[in-house]
């Protein structure tokens, strides 16, 4: 099956990660999170402080689902 990288912002409570998920094409991302165990994996990651202060870029980073306050799709965003 095909995949759609969706870019996504995603808040946690010490972070903001700005980064794509591979959604099916069609899928939302309420049904994303839904399916989620445990972890979901962010491609081309950047995660800094809520404030804005970059800590890290990755290729990929892993964040746990338990973790995540807010995610929406970054063309969404204000």
């Amino acid at each position: 099956m095909d995949s759609n990288k969706t870019k996504v912002i995603i808040l946690t409570r010490d972070f903001r990660v700005e980064g794509e998920i591979d959604l099916l094409p069609g899928a939302r991302l309420t049904d994303f999170m839904n399916g989620a165990k445990g972890f979901i994996v962010v491609t081309s990651a950047k995660v800094s402080t809520p404030g804005g202060d970059g800590i890290v870029e990755g290729e990929f980073i892993n964040v746990h689902v338990r973790n995540i306050e807010v995610i929406l799709p970054a063309d969404k965003a204000l």
